[in-house]
Protein backbone atom coordinates (compact mmCIF):
# COMPACT_ATOMS: atom_id res chain seq x y z
CA UNK A 1 0.00 0.00 0.00
CA UNK A 2 1.29 3.60 -0.63
CA UNK A 3 3.93 2.15 -2.82
CA UNK A 4 4.49 4.81 -6.10
CA UNK A 5 3.59 2.82 -9.58
CA UNK A 6 6.84 1.56 -11.33
CA UNK A 7 5.60 2.49 -14.77
CA UNK A 8 5.65 6.04 -13.93
CA UNK A 9 9.69 6.17 -14.35
CA UNK A 10 9.27 5.88 -17.93
CA UNK A 11 8.31 9.35 -19.29
CA UNK A 12 7.97 10.27 -23.02
CA UNK A 13 10.78 11.25 -24.90
CA UNK A 14 11.96 12.36 -28.24
CA UNK A 15 12.97 8.38 -29.16
CA UNK A 16 9.33 6.82 -28.08
CA UNK A 17 7.06 9.73 -28.75
CA UNK A 18 6.25 11.85 -31.54
CA UNK A 19 2.88 14.20 -32.37
CA UNK A 20 0.46 12.23 -34.84
CA UNK A 21 0.09 14.51 -37.55
CA UNK A 22 -0.96 13.73 -41.44
CA UNK A 23 2.10 15.51 -42.58
CA UNK A 24 4.23 12.39 -41.67
CA UNK A 25 2.19 10.39 -44.30
CA UNK A 26 3.10 12.32 -46.89
CA UNK A 27 6.63 11.93 -45.90
CA UNK A 28 6.45 8.39 -46.12
CA UNK A 29 4.94 8.14 -49.27
CA UNK A 30 7.41 10.83 -51.09
CA UNK A 31 10.19 8.80 -49.26
CA UNK A 32 9.39 5.27 -49.50
CA UNK A 33 7.69 5.50 -53.27
CA UNK A 34 9.21 8.59 -54.73
CA UNK A 35 8.33 7.65 -58.30
CA UNK A 36 4.64 6.22 -58.11
CA UNK A 37 2.47 8.82 -59.33
CA UNK A 38 0.94 10.64 -56.85
CA UNK A 39 -1.50 13.14 -58.96
CA UNK A 40 -3.14 13.13 -62.44
CA UNK A 41 -4.43 16.32 -63.61
CA UNK A 42 -4.75 16.64 -67.41
CA UNK A 43 -1.27 15.96 -68.40
CA UNK A 44 0.10 16.35 -65.38
CA UNK A 45 1.08 13.21 -63.51
CA UNK A 46 3.56 13.78 -60.72
CA UNK A 47 5.01 11.83 -58.28
CA UNK A 48 5.29 11.26 -54.54
CA UNK A 49 8.68 12.51 -54.37
CA UNK A 50 7.61 15.78 -56.52
CA UNK A 51 5.07 16.06 -54.01
CA UNK A 52 6.74 15.73 -50.90
CA UNK A 53 9.06 18.63 -52.77
CA UNK A 54 6.58 20.89 -53.47
CA UNK A 55 5.08 20.94 -50.15
CA UNK A 56 8.09 21.76 -48.55
CA UNK A 57 8.92 24.64 -50.95
CA UNK A 58 5.58 25.62 -50.74
CA UNK A 59 5.74 25.50 -47.07
CA UNK A 60 9.08 27.49 -46.63
CA UNK A 61 6.96 30.46 -49.02
CA UNK A 62 4.88 31.03 -46.49
CA UNK A 63 7.25 30.98 -43.66
CA UNK A 64 9.26 33.36 -45.54
CA UNK A 65 5.53 35.56 -45.92
CA UNK A 66 5.26 35.54 -41.85
CA UNK A 67 2.92 32.80 -42.03
CA UNK A 68 3.73 30.17 -38.77
CA UNK A 69 1.95 29.18 -35.55
CA UNK A 70 -1.95 29.91 -35.49
CA UNK A 71 -2.19 31.70 -38.55
CA UNK A 72 -4.82 30.60 -40.84
CA UNK A 73 -4.34 30.22 -44.59
CA UNK A 74 -7.71 30.16 -46.97
CA UNK A 75 -7.86 28.79 -50.63
CA UNK A 76 -10.64 29.30 -52.83
CA UNK A 77 -10.03 26.38 -55.61
CA UNK A 78 -11.44 23.51 -56.83
CA UNK A 79 -10.30 19.57 -57.12
CA UNK A 80 -6.91 20.56 -58.23
CA UNK A 81 -3.21 19.48 -56.93
CA UNK A 82 -2.78 23.02 -55.95
CA UNK A 83 -5.93 22.07 -53.43
CA UNK A 84 -4.33 19.10 -52.41
CA UNK A 85 -0.86 20.66 -51.54
CA UNK A 86 -2.83 23.05 -49.62
CA UNK A 87 -3.54 20.10 -47.31
CA UNK A 88 0.07 19.82 -46.18
CA UNK A 89 2.15 22.58 -46.71
CA UNK A 90 0.17 25.12 -44.25
CA UNK A 91 0.41 22.55 -41.74
CA UNK A 92 4.42 22.09 -41.64
CA UNK A 93 4.43 25.19 -40.40
CA UNK A 94 2.31 25.23 -37.79
CA UNK A 95 -0.46 27.64 -39.64
CA UNK A 96 -4.49 26.20 -40.30
CA UNK A 97 -6.05 25.60 -43.37
CA UNK A 98 -9.43 26.81 -44.66
CA UNK A 99 -10.57 24.89 -47.80
CA UNK A 100 -13.58 27.75 -49.06
CA UNK A 101 -16.77 26.01 -50.46
CA UNK A 102 -16.72 27.13 -54.34
CA UNK A 103 -19.98 27.67 -54.32
CA UNK A 104 -20.66 30.35 -51.97
CA UNK A 105 -21.41 33.63 -52.14
CA UNK A 106 -19.34 37.18 -51.57
CA UNK A 107 -21.28 38.05 -48.33
CA UNK A 108 -20.42 34.62 -46.92
CA UNK A 109 -17.14 33.93 -48.31
CA UNK A 110 -16.07 37.34 -46.85
CA UNK A 111 -17.48 36.56 -43.52
CA UNK A 112 -15.67 33.29 -43.17
CA UNK A 113 -12.22 35.11 -44.16
CA UNK A 114 -12.64 37.99 -41.42
CA UNK A 115 -14.18 35.97 -38.58
CA UNK A 116 -11.20 33.28 -39.56
CA UNK A 117 -8.49 35.85 -39.68
CA UNK A 118 -7.41 34.85 -42.88
CA UNK A 119 -3.68 35.65 -43.97
CA UNK A 120 -3.47 34.45 -47.04
CA UNK A 121 -5.90 33.19 -49.53
CA UNK A 122 -5.11 31.12 -52.41
CA UNK A 123 -7.49 31.96 -55.62
CA UNK A 124 -8.41 29.76 -58.50
CA UNK A 125 -9.20 31.85 -61.52
CA UNK A 126 -12.37 30.89 -62.53
CA UNK A 127 -13.53 32.31 -58.64
CA UNK A 128 -11.64 35.35 -58.75
CA UNK A 129 -14.89 37.70 -60.12
CA UNK A 130 -16.60 36.64 -56.56
CA UNK A 131 -13.38 36.48 -54.19
CA UNK A 132 -12.26 39.67 -55.69
CA UNK A 133 -16.42 40.95 -54.33
CA UNK A 134 -15.86 39.21 -51.30
CA UNK A 135 -12.57 40.58 -50.55
CA UNK A 136 -13.62 44.15 -51.19
CA UNK A 137 -16.01 44.18 -48.31
CA UNK A 138 -13.53 43.13 -46.03
CA UNK A 139 -11.98 45.23 -43.28
CA UNK A 140 -9.18 42.87 -43.00
CA UNK A 141 -8.35 41.61 -46.62
CA UNK A 142 -5.85 38.82 -46.82
CA UNK A 143 -2.73 38.36 -49.16
CA UNK A 144 -4.09 36.95 -52.47
CA UNK A 145 -2.17 34.44 -54.93
CA UNK A 146 -3.68 33.20 -58.08
CA UNK A 147 -3.98 29.63 -58.88
CA UNK A 148 -3.56 29.95 -62.69
CA UNK A 149 -4.89 26.23 -63.40
CA UNK A 150 -3.65 24.84 -66.89
CA UNK A 151 -6.56 22.66 -67.33
CA UNK A 152 -9.19 25.68 -66.74
CA UNK A 153 -9.75 27.50 -69.94
CA UNK A 154 -11.61 31.01 -68.49
CA UNK A 155 -10.51 34.28 -68.95
CA UNK A 156 -11.01 35.90 -65.74
CA UNK A 157 -8.31 38.62 -64.30
CA UNK A 158 -6.48 37.25 -61.83
CA UNK A 159 -6.93 39.08 -59.01
CA UNK A 160 -3.29 38.35 -56.68
CA UNK A 161 -0.14 40.17 -56.27
CA UNK A 162 1.48 36.74 -57.70
CA UNK A 163 0.73 33.71 -58.94
CA UNK A 164 0.83 30.08 -57.40
CA UNK A 165 3.71 28.63 -59.03
CA UNK A 166 5.95 31.75 -59.17
CA UNK A 167 4.53 31.50 -55.11
CA UNK A 168 6.57 28.20 -54.53
CA UNK A 169 9.35 29.31 -56.34
CA UNK A 170 10.41 31.71 -53.16
CA UNK A 171 10.56 28.74 -51.07
CA UNK A 172 13.20 26.36 -50.22
CA UNK A 173 12.40 22.40 -51.43
CA UNK A 174 14.74 21.79 -48.54
CA UNK A 175 12.40 23.39 -45.71
CA UNK A 176 12.66 21.21 -42.79
CA UNK A 177 9.41 21.38 -41.35
CA UNK A 178 8.20 20.15 -37.84
CA UNK A 179 5.56 18.18 -36.59
CA UNK A 180 3.07 19.94 -34.30
CA UNK A 181 4.67 20.58 -30.55
CA UNK A 182 1.37 19.38 -29.38
CA UNK A 183 -0.85 17.06 -31.71
CA UNK A 184 -4.15 18.86 -30.71
CA UNK A 185 -2.98 21.83 -32.08
CA UNK A 186 -5.14 22.97 -35.03
CA UNK A 187 -4.91 21.95 -38.64
CA UNK A 188 -7.76 23.23 -40.71
CA UNK A 189 -11.03 25.03 -40.16
CA UNK A 190 -13.97 23.96 -41.93
CA UNK A 191 -17.40 26.01 -41.94
CA UNK A 192 -20.59 24.60 -41.64
CA UNK A 193 -23.45 24.97 -44.16
CA UNK A 194 -25.47 27.83 -42.42
CA UNK A 195 -28.84 27.74 -43.70
CA UNK A 196 -29.68 29.99 -40.79
CA UNK A 197 -27.57 32.71 -39.52
CA UNK A 198 -23.86 32.81 -40.41
CA UNK A 199 -22.00 29.36 -40.23
CA UNK A 200 -19.79 27.97 -37.35
CA UNK A 201 -16.24 27.58 -37.39
CA UNK A 202 -15.61 23.93 -37.01
CA UNK A 203 -11.66 23.65 -35.98
CA UNK A 204 -9.53 20.01 -36.79
CA UNK A 205 -6.56 19.06 -34.79
CA UNK A 206 -3.81 17.31 -36.15
CA UNK A 207 -4.29 13.82 -33.95
CA UNK A 208 -7.90 13.62 -35.68
CA UNK A 209 -6.96 14.29 -38.60
CA UNK A 210 -4.29 11.31 -38.27
CA UNK A 211 -6.89 9.34 -36.85
CA UNK A 212 -9.63 9.45 -39.56
CA UNK A 213 -7.51 9.21 -42.20
CA UNK A 214 -5.74 5.90 -41.10
CA UNK A 215 -9.54 4.90 -40.47
CA UNK A 216 -11.08 5.96 -44.01
CA UNK A 217 -8.04 3.46 -45.12
CA UNK A 218 -8.70 0.65 -42.92
CA UNK A 219 -12.80 0.98 -43.10
CA UNK A 220 -12.62 0.71 -46.52
CA UNK A 221 -9.86 -2.38 -47.01
CA UNK A 222 -8.07 -0.23 -49.28
CA UNK A 223 -4.77 -1.17 -50.66
CA UNK A 224 -1.34 0.26 -51.10
CA UNK A 225 -1.69 2.58 -54.17
CA UNK A 226 -5.23 3.00 -54.85
CA UNK A 227 -6.26 5.16 -57.31
CA UNK A 228 -8.82 7.52 -56.19
CA UNK A 229 -11.58 9.65 -57.48
CA UNK A 230 -11.70 13.47 -56.38
CA UNK A 231 -15.37 13.69 -56.97
CA UNK A 232 -16.01 14.90 -53.37
CA UNK A 233 -14.73 18.32 -52.91
CA UNK A 234 -11.79 19.03 -50.65
CA UNK A 235 -13.31 21.63 -48.98
CA UNK A 236 -15.81 19.17 -47.60
CA UNK A 237 -14.62 18.18 -44.63
CA UNK A 238 -11.40 18.63 -46.16
CA UNK A 239 -12.49 16.13 -48.57
CA UNK A 240 -13.43 13.73 -45.57
CA UNK A 241 -9.45 13.55 -44.45
CA UNK A 242 -8.82 11.80 -47.47
CA UNK A 243 -6.22 13.94 -48.61
CA UNK A 244 -4.43 12.51 -45.84
CA UNK A 245 -5.79 8.62 -46.32
CA UNK A 246 -4.31 8.77 -49.92
CA UNK A 247 -0.73 10.03 -48.96
CA UNK A 248 -1.10 7.23 -45.87
CA UNK A 249 -1.31 4.48 -48.98
CA UNK A 250 0.77 6.28 -51.21
CA UNK A 251 -2.39 5.78 -53.93
CA UNK A 252 -2.62 8.10 -56.87
CA UNK A 253 -5.08 11.28 -57.07
CA UNK A 254 -6.69 11.80 -59.81
CA UNK A 255 -8.29 15.97 -60.08
CA UNK A 256 -11.34 16.27 -61.46
CA UNK A 257 -12.52 20.02 -61.65
CA UNK A 258 -15.95 19.60 -63.03
CA UNK A 259 -18.41 16.49 -61.42
CA UNK A 260 -20.41 14.84 -63.94
CA UNK A 261 -21.39 11.81 -65.41
CA UNK A 262 -19.23 12.07 -68.50
CA UNK A 263 -16.01 13.30 -66.65
CA UNK A 264 -16.55 10.74 -63.82
CA UNK A 265 -16.68 7.59 -66.24
CA UNK A 266 -13.77 9.04 -68.59
CA UNK A 267 -11.63 9.14 -65.59
CA UNK A 268 -12.35 5.68 -63.94
CA UNK A 269 -12.06 4.43 -67.64
CA UNK A 270 -8.64 5.95 -68.13
CA UNK A 271 -6.75 5.65 -64.98
CA UNK A 272 -8.32 2.75 -63.54
CA UNK A 273 -9.89 4.15 -60.85
CA UNK A 274 -10.80 1.88 -57.99
CA UNK A 275 -12.02 4.40 -55.41
CA UNK A 276 -14.35 7.32 -54.77
CA UNK A 277 -16.90 8.99 -52.36
CA UNK A 278 -19.75 11.33 -53.03
CA UNK A 279 -23.34 12.59 -52.30
CA UNK A 280 -26.39 10.49 -53.26
CA UNK A 281 -26.56 12.26 -56.28
CA UNK A 282 -22.74 11.85 -57.54
CA UNK A 283 -23.92 8.01 -57.08
CA UNK A 284 -26.86 8.19 -58.83
CA UNK A 285 -25.22 9.97 -62.04
CA UNK A 286 -23.90 7.13 -62.45
CA UNK A 287 -26.59 4.70 -61.94
CA UNK A 288 -28.66 7.14 -64.46
CA UNK A 289 -25.32 6.70 -67.13
CA UNK A 290 -25.16 5.19 -70.64
CA UNK A 291 -24.61 1.63 -70.19
CA UNK A 292 -22.80 1.62 -73.11
CA UNK A 293 -19.84 3.94 -71.18
CA UNK A 294 -20.22 2.44 -68.11
CA UNK A 295 -19.14 -1.32 -70.06
CA UNK A 296 -15.81 0.72 -70.42
CA UNK A 297 -15.25 0.37 -66.47
CA UNK A 298 -13.38 -3.07 -66.16
CA UNK A 299 -12.18 -3.14 -62.76
CA UNK A 300 -13.95 -3.19 -59.82
CA UNK A 301 -15.28 0.31 -57.97
CA UNK A 302 -15.86 0.91 -54.75
CA UNK A 303 -17.78 3.76 -53.38
CA UNK A 304 -18.66 5.36 -49.92
CA UNK A 305 -22.28 7.30 -49.84
CA UNK A 306 -22.87 9.28 -46.73
CA UNK A 307 -26.47 10.82 -45.49
CA UNK A 308 -29.04 9.98 -43.33
CA UNK A 309 -30.23 7.35 -45.60
CA UNK A 310 -29.37 6.60 -49.06
CA UNK A 311 -32.38 6.14 -51.54
CA UNK A 312 -33.24 2.15 -52.00
CA UNK A 313 -32.84 2.71 -55.11
CA UNK A 314 -30.14 4.10 -55.51
CA UNK A 315 -28.57 1.17 -53.81
CA UNK A 316 -30.60 -0.86 -55.61
CA UNK A 317 -28.84 0.83 -58.94
CA UNK A 318 -25.55 0.71 -57.87
CA UNK A 319 -25.94 -2.98 -57.25
CA UNK A 320 -26.87 -3.30 -60.80
CA UNK A 321 -24.20 -1.79 -62.64
CA UNK A 322 -21.81 -3.73 -60.13
CA UNK A 323 -20.07 -1.12 -58.04
CA UNK A 324 -19.51 -1.85 -54.40
CA UNK A 325 -21.50 1.13 -52.37
CA UNK A 326 -20.24 1.03 -48.88
CA UNK A 327 -22.84 4.03 -46.50
CA UNK A 328 -20.80 5.76 -43.65
CA UNK A 329 -22.22 8.73 -41.69
CA UNK A 330 -20.78 11.57 -39.96
CA UNK A 331 -21.01 15.47 -39.68
CA UNK A 332 -18.09 18.66 -40.30
CA UNK A 333 -18.13 18.31 -36.46
CA UNK A 334 -16.62 14.87 -37.05
CA UNK A 335 -14.19 15.24 -39.80
CA UNK A 336 -16.60 13.99 -42.11
CA UNK A 337 -16.86 9.99 -42.10
CA UNK A 338 -17.07 8.56 -37.90
CA UNK A 339 -19.54 5.75 -38.40
CA UNK A 340 -19.64 3.06 -40.99
CA UNK A 341 -22.46 0.36 -41.95
CA UNK A 342 -19.70 -2.28 -41.49
CA UNK A 343 -20.64 -5.18 -43.70
CA UNK A 344 -20.63 -9.05 -43.08
CA UNK A 345 -20.56 -12.11 -45.04
CA UNK A 346 -23.83 -13.47 -44.20
CA UNK A 347 -25.67 -10.28 -45.86
CA UNK A 348 -24.44 -11.96 -49.41
CA UNK A 349 -27.20 -14.85 -48.95
CA UNK A 350 -30.27 -12.57 -48.10
CA UNK A 351 -32.64 -11.24 -50.92
CA UNK A 352 -31.88 -7.87 -52.26
CA UNK A 353 -34.93 -6.04 -50.47
CA UNK A 354 -33.26 -7.42 -46.84
CA UNK A 355 -29.62 -6.32 -48.08
CA UNK A 356 -30.84 -2.88 -49.26
CA UNK A 357 -31.98 -2.28 -45.64
CA UNK A 358 -29.46 -3.86 -43.48
CA UNK A 359 -26.33 -1.42 -46.17
CA UNK A 360 -28.79 1.89 -45.72
CA UNK A 361 -28.36 1.91 -41.56
CA UNK A 362 -25.60 4.58 -40.39
CA UNK A 363 -24.46 1.60 -38.42
CA UNK A 364 -21.50 1.45 -36.13
CA UNK A 365 -18.28 3.81 -35.07
CA UNK A 366 -15.15 3.72 -36.80
CA UNK A 367 -12.68 1.76 -34.92
CA UNK A 368 -11.12 5.12 -33.86
CA UNK A 369 -13.60 6.90 -32.21
CA UNK A 370 -14.56 5.83 -28.72
CA UNK A 371 -18.17 5.90 -29.04
CA UNK A 372 -21.19 5.87 -31.23
CA UNK A 373 -24.75 5.80 -29.71
CA UNK A 374 -28.12 6.90 -29.35
CA UNK A 375 -29.40 8.43 -26.29
CA UNK A 376 -32.63 9.75 -24.91
CA UNK A 377 -33.52 13.51 -25.19
CA UNK A 378 -34.70 13.77 -21.92
CA UNK A 379 -33.07 11.31 -19.28
CA UNK A 380 -29.39 10.91 -21.48
CA UNK A 381 -30.09 7.34 -20.76
CA UNK A 382 -28.57 4.96 -23.68
CA UNK A 383 -31.79 3.70 -25.73
CA UNK A 384 -32.39 -0.10 -25.77
CA UNK A 385 -30.98 -2.36 -28.68
CA UNK A 386 -35.01 -2.45 -29.79
CA UNK A 387 -35.13 -0.63 -32.83
CA UNK A 388 -37.77 1.31 -31.82
CA UNK A 389 -36.92 3.41 -29.13
CA UNK A 390 -35.94 6.76 -30.59
CA UNK A 391 -33.41 8.60 -29.17
CA UNK A 392 -30.67 11.09 -30.60
CA UNK A 393 -27.55 9.88 -32.08
CA UNK A 394 -24.52 10.91 -29.95
CA UNK A 395 -20.30 10.47 -30.75
CA UNK A 396 -17.59 11.03 -28.68
CA UNK A 397 -13.48 10.26 -29.41
CA UNK A 398 -10.88 11.35 -31.22
CA UNK A 399 -12.42 11.66 -34.09
CA UNK A 400 -14.65 14.82 -32.99
CA UNK A 401 -13.89 18.30 -33.51
CA UNK A 402 -11.78 20.60 -31.39
CA UNK A 403 -15.38 22.83 -30.82
CA UNK A 404 -16.38 26.00 -32.77
CA UNK A 405 -13.93 28.67 -32.91
CA UNK A 406 -14.44 31.90 -30.94
CA UNK A 407 -18.17 30.43 -29.87
CA UNK A 408 -18.08 29.06 -26.94
CA UNK A 409 -21.49 29.13 -26.07
CA UNK A 410 -22.57 26.69 -28.68
CA UNK A 411 -19.24 24.73 -28.43
CA UNK A 412 -20.47 23.73 -24.48
CA UNK A 413 -24.35 23.35 -25.98
CA UNK A 414 -22.47 20.70 -28.74
CA UNK A 415 -21.06 18.79 -26.30
CA UNK A 416 -23.00 18.87 -23.49
CA UNK A 417 -22.59 15.67 -20.97
CA UNK A 418 -19.90 14.65 -22.42
CA UNK A 419 -21.16 13.83 -25.74
CA UNK A 420 -21.07 15.79 -29.28
CA UNK A 421 -24.79 16.01 -29.92
CA UNK A 422 -25.81 15.39 -33.87
CA UNK A 423 -29.53 16.92 -33.60
CA UNK A 424 -29.90 13.18 -35.71
CA UNK A 425 -33.01 11.43 -34.50
CA UNK A 426 -32.92 7.51 -34.71
CA UNK A 427 -32.94 3.75 -32.59
CA UNK A 428 -30.49 0.90 -32.07
CA UNK A 429 -31.44 -2.23 -33.54
CA UNK A 430 -30.93 -5.55 -32.09
CA UNK A 431 -27.31 -6.10 -33.40
CA UNK A 432 -25.87 -2.99 -32.28
CA UNK A 433 -26.19 -0.98 -35.53
CA UNK A 434 -27.89 2.23 -35.79
CA UNK A 435 -30.53 3.73 -38.10
CA UNK A 436 -31.49 7.77 -38.34
CA UNK A 437 -34.80 7.83 -38.65
CA UNK A 438 -35.11 11.66 -39.49
CA UNK A 439 -33.02 15.02 -38.30
CA UNK A 440 -34.76 16.44 -34.68
CA UNK A 441 -36.52 19.36 -36.76
CA UNK A 442 -37.74 17.27 -39.51
CA UNK A 443 -40.12 14.83 -37.24
CA UNK A 444 -43.70 14.86 -39.07
CA UNK A 445 -45.76 14.64 -35.81
CA UNK A 446 -49.33 13.84 -37.03
CA UNK A 447 -52.22 13.19 -35.06
CA UNK A 448 -49.74 12.19 -32.15
CA UNK A 449 -48.25 9.57 -35.00
CA UNK A 450 -44.61 10.49 -35.29
CA UNK A 451 -43.59 10.44 -39.17
CA UNK A 452 -40.54 9.94 -40.65
CA UNK A 453 -39.90 12.20 -43.35
CA UNK A 454 -36.60 10.31 -44.71
CA UNK A 455 -39.09 6.81 -44.48
CA UNK A 456 -41.13 8.86 -47.04
CA UNK A 457 -38.48 10.24 -49.14
CA UNK A 458 -37.01 6.97 -49.25
CA UNK A 459 -40.33 5.35 -50.82
CA UNK A 460 -40.87 8.08 -53.49
CA UNK A 461 -37.16 8.09 -54.58
CA UNK A 462 -38.14 4.22 -55.71
CA UNK A 463 -41.10 5.52 -58.06
CA UNK A 464 -39.95 5.26 -61.50
CA UNK A 465 -40.88 8.99 -62.40
CA UNK A 466 -38.97 10.86 -59.38
CA UNK A 467 -35.59 12.12 -59.77
CA UNK A 468 -35.68 13.64 -56.19
CA UNK A 469 -37.76 14.14 -53.27
CA UNK A 470 -37.93 16.12 -50.02
CA UNK A 471 -41.30 15.78 -47.10
CA UNK A 472 -41.51 18.17 -44.67
CA UNK A 473 -44.68 19.18 -42.44
CA UNK A 474 -47.63 21.15 -43.52
CA UNK A 475 -49.57 22.85 -40.75
CA UNK A 476 -53.34 21.07 -40.49
CA UNK A 477 -56.08 22.19 -38.51
CA UNK A 478 -57.24 18.54 -37.99
CA UNK A 479 -54.12 16.66 -37.44
CA UNK A 480 -51.22 19.25 -36.33
CA UNK A 481 -49.52 18.40 -38.93
CA UNK A 482 -49.57 16.13 -41.99
CA UNK A 483 -46.69 15.16 -45.01
CA UNK A 484 -45.83 17.35 -47.93
CA UNK A 485 -43.75 16.04 -50.72
CA UNK A 486 -41.54 18.30 -52.95
CA UNK A 487 -40.59 16.16 -55.95
CA UNK A 488 -38.19 16.74 -59.32
CA UNK A 489 -39.75 14.20 -61.95
CA UNK A 490 -37.22 12.58 -63.61
CA UNK A 491 -36.72 14.23 -67.68
CA UNK A 492 -39.52 13.58 -69.75
CA UNK A 493 -41.84 11.82 -66.98
CA UNK A 494 -44.81 12.72 -65.67
CA UNK A 495 -46.76 11.99 -62.80
CA UNK A 496 -50.02 13.59 -60.62
CA UNK A 497 -50.14 14.48 -56.41
CA UNK A 498 -52.92 11.60 -57.38
CA UNK A 499 -50.02 9.01 -58.36
CA UNK A 500 -47.93 9.56 -56.51
CA UNK A 501 -50.05 9.75 -52.98
CA UNK A 502 -51.72 6.48 -54.22
CA UNK A 503 -48.32 4.89 -54.76
CA UNK A 504 -46.85 5.29 -51.29
CA UNK A 505 -50.01 3.97 -49.76
CA UNK A 506 -48.88 0.79 -51.85
CA UNK A 507 -45.66 0.93 -49.95
CA UNK A 508 -46.08 2.25 -46.44
CA UNK A 509 -49.03 2.96 -43.83
CA UNK A 510 -52.07 5.63 -45.15
CA UNK A 511 -51.26 7.32 -42.23
CA UNK A 512 -47.43 8.39 -43.53
CA UNK A 513 -47.93 9.50 -46.84
CA UNK A 514 -48.21 12.58 -48.30
CA UNK A 515 -51.50 14.62 -47.90
CA UNK A 516 -49.82 17.47 -50.62
CA UNK A 517 -47.45 17.10 -53.46
CA UNK A 518 -45.65 20.02 -55.13
CA UNK A 519 -43.95 19.28 -58.05
CA UNK A 520 -40.77 21.59 -59.31
CA UNK A 521 -37.25 21.52 -58.68
CA UNK A 522 -36.17 21.42 -55.15
CA UNK A 523 -34.03 24.25 -53.48
CA UNK A 524 -30.35 23.50 -52.29
CA UNK A 525 -27.29 25.16 -49.92
CA UNK A 526 -24.03 25.52 -51.32
CA UNK A 527 -22.90 21.85 -50.67
CA UNK A 528 -25.69 20.64 -52.16
CA UNK A 529 -28.16 19.82 -49.10
CA UNK A 530 -32.28 20.56 -49.84
CA UNK A 531 -32.82 23.68 -47.96
CA UNK A 532 -36.27 22.39 -46.38
CA UNK A 533 -36.48 24.94 -44.27
CA UNK A 534 -37.22 27.00 -47.53
CA UNK A 535 -39.87 24.10 -48.04
CA UNK A 536 -41.41 24.09 -44.92
CA UNK A 537 -41.80 27.80 -45.27
CA UNK A 538 -43.90 26.98 -48.60
CA UNK A 539 -46.00 24.46 -47.52
CA UNK A 540 -47.23 27.06 -44.93
CA UNK A 541 -48.06 29.14 -47.42
CA UNK A 542 -49.96 26.04 -49.42
CA UNK A 543 -53.83 26.43 -49.85
CA UNK A 544 -55.92 23.61 -48.61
Amino acid sequence: MGESNPFESLPQNAANYAALSPISFLAWSGEVYPERTALIHGELRQSWGETYRRCRQLASALDKRGIGAGDTVAIMAPNIPATYEMHFAPAMVGAVLNALNVRLDAATLAFMLEFGEAKMVFVDRAFAPVMAEAIGQMDNPPTVVDIDDPVYDGNESPIGEIEYEAFVAEGDADFQWQLPEDEWNAISLNFTSGTTGNPKGVVYHHRGAYLNAMTNAMAWDMPTHTVYLWTLPMFHCNGWCFPWTLAAKAGTNVCLRQVAADPIIEAMTEHGVTHYCGAPIVHSMLVNADEQKLAGIEQTVYGLVAGAAPPAAMIEGMERIGFKLTHVYGLTETYGPAALCAKHESWEDVSLDERVRLNGRQGVRYPTQAALTVVDQDTGEIVPHDGETMGELVFAGNIVMKGYLKNPDATDEAFAEGWYHTGDLGYIEPDGYIKIADRAKDVIISGGENISSLEVESVLSRHPAVAASAVVAKPDEKWGETPCAFIELRPGEEATEADIIAYCREHMAKFKCPKTVVFGPLPTTSTGKVQKYELRSQADDLDD
